[in-house]
């Protein structure tokens, strides 16, 4: 067996670099299956009964514009996205935007969010996150901005999930 000795530092890096493939690759996987379905297919509910494609497009898209300020990385593009897909469940009468709309701000905020995480320092994702307070990062150093980014990877992936029923049987 050929083992690689990795320095602290490199093992640092490639744990980073796994995290923000996944990352990456989640958000693609999401990208492309919105850029697939047409609107009648994002009207549909994923089962009968949950969320519609379009309720899934908005929620995600205002959890990742939410991880800007999260991480440290600038403010909210679309904080009018909290109420009807954050606040409230799928269905509720509140207005929202088109989908068209939607997919434009799903792709502003993930360029955004793509170019701050390209700019980030190693190191840096291993500092406190926004939302966690000194004392208790102190106690909890896991509450760190990198283990943000695979919690939201698995909160997009799980959608994503949903997603998939959306697509047309062959």
């Amino acid at each position: 067996m050929n083992d690689v000795a990795l320095t602290p530092q490199a093992t640092k890096e490639l744990f980073i670099k796994m995290v923000v493939d996944a990352w990456n690759a989640s958000t693609n996987q999401v990208t492309k299956i919105f850029d697939d379905l047409t609107d009648d297919q994002l009207k549909a509910e994923a089962a009968p009964g949950r969320n519609t494609g379009v309720y899934l497009l908005g929620h995600l898209t205002a959890v990742t514009d939410r991880m800007l300020p999260l991480l440290g990385f600038g403010e909210r593009s679309y904080p009018q996205l909290d109420k009807p897909f954050l606040a409230t469940p799928d269905k509720s009468g509140l207005e929202i935007p088109s989908i068209q709309e939607l997919k434009q701000y799903w792709k502003e905020v993930n360029a955004k969010l793509s170019a701050a995480i390209a700019a980030t320092e190693p190191d840096e994702w291993f500092n406190k996150h926004t939302s966690v307070s000194a004392e208790d990062f102190a106690k909890e150093p896991n509450r760190n901005k990198l283990n943000v980014l695979m919690n939201r990877t698995n909160h997009q992936s799980t959608h994503y999930g949903q997603l998939i029923y959306l697509k047309p049987k062959n």
